[in-house]
């Protein structure tokens, strides 16, 4: 059967990005693939329908035209609960899902047998996560960029500049996760001229972010006494601590929190799993992103990369490209079964939960995916 691939206006609350560019498009069509896109769905990204006509989509005007003749839906965010009435057994859904803080919807993933790929959780043998990478440098570098925004006097801050002048300290930025949002963090606030800290529990990963940074940075072990040491000093602090498929550990206590001087700023970029500050229990958008807490700004504000959604949607375009080109000329089935990065990626499959963290976070029971379909993946 012909593969049709969906693309639809994203529903969630400020969610500016497209699933797929319109020169993306135009590769997946080019190879005798269908791609239906909602009219509109590019707009706030900055691509009109013609664009997409003209790389050989085909326009409709509902979403629900979209969902009913499409046998791949890919997303940037999970579905809401409006679109939970669409799901069935035979569709795939691909898209960022965050599972593990979304229990309802794994739920109707699991009820209608839908096959959902979690991109953030898709990763290669060589343990890279392809399709988080990309939003990860953008987040990553965009927190730096808020980051100084807030640390403005007219915004709530602390007043400073992050880089500083001559004979003025800069301010210290102090990031916890030195992967890939912690490490474009940290490039963007040396080259702004910050005093940049980068914590970690892989000494080998600090090793290679001292090299690479030619020892510019300062590197420490994480623990809860050097992260209660950082914090303290913070003026920004980035947390961006993860597991892809589980809730992200909470690190920084409210007591350390209460700590920080008055009007500093912390940005939790882990808070799309749950975050890994105990003072953060909200949700904050990119309209209102802040909140005042103990005299801290607190900044959490789970799709940061849709501050610049034509950076972030061609990102994220260019990297899921290789992953639905598969789909589409093999079929879902043979695509899970011969993609191992791909499989690692499925979350939901024929009623079952295939991936083990989020099967705990849940208090659920796991099956390996390669049970499901049929053998054991390459």
């Amino acid at each position: 059967m012909k593969t049709n691939f969906g693309i639809l206006k994203e529903l969630k609350e400020g969610e500016t990005r497209v699933a797929l560019t319109p020169d993306s498009v135009g590769m997946l069509t080019s190879e005798d693939l269908s791609v239906l896109v909602e009219s509109g769905a590019g707009d706030q990204s900055g691509f009109d329908d013609v664009q997409y006509e003209n790389a050989g989509a085909k326009i409709v005007q509902s979403a629900e035209e979209v969902w009913q003749n499409s046998n791949v839906i890919v997303k940037v965010k999970e579905p809401q609960k409006s679109e939970y009435q669409y799901f069935r057994e035979d569709l795939v859904i691909f898209s960022y899902l965050h599972l593990a803080v979304e229990e309802e919807l794994t739920r109707e993933l699991l009820k209608k047998k839908v096959c959902a790929i979690a991109a953030e959780a898709v990763e290669t043998q060589w343990g890279e996560l392809p399709l988080l990478r990309p939003m990860s440098e953008v987040a990553g570098r965009m927190s730096i960029q808020l980051g100084a925004r807030f640390l403005e006097k007219q915004n709530g801050g602390r007043g400073l500049l992050i880089g500083g002048v001559p004979g003025v300290v800069s301010a210290k930025v102090v990031i916890l996760g030195g992967g890939v949002v912690g490490s474009n963090a940290a490039q963007v606030a040396l080259g702004m001229g910050a005093d940049v800290s980068v914590l970690d529990v892989n000494s080998r990963r600090l090793s290679n972010l001292d090299m690479f940074f030619g020892g510019q940075i300062k590197t420490s072990y994480s623990n809860p006494s050097t992260i209660a040491h950082y914090v303290k000093e913070a003026d920004l602090l980035i947390t961006a601590v993860l597991n892809p498929s589980a809730r992200a550990p909470k690190l920084v206590s409210a007591d350390m929190v209460k700590s920080m001087k008055k009007g500093s700023v912390i940005i939790d970029v882990a808070i799309d799993q749950g975050g890994n500050v105990e003072t953060i229990d909200r949700i904050t958008t990119l309209e209102n992103p802040v909140f005042e807490k103990y005299n801290i700004l607190h900044c959490a504000v789970p799709n940061i990369p849709s501050y610049v959604p034509k950076t972030a949607s061609y990102a994220y375009s260019y990297a899921i490209l290789p992953f639905l080109k598969d789909l589409g000329e093999k079929g879902s089935f043979v695509a899970l079964k011969e993609n191992e990065a791909l499989s690692h990626g499925v979350s939901t499959f024929r009623g079952a939960v295939t991936n083990e963290a989020l099967a705990q976070s849940i208090g659920c029971e796991h099956t390996e995916i390669s049970v499901l379909v049929g053998f054991k993946v390459k």
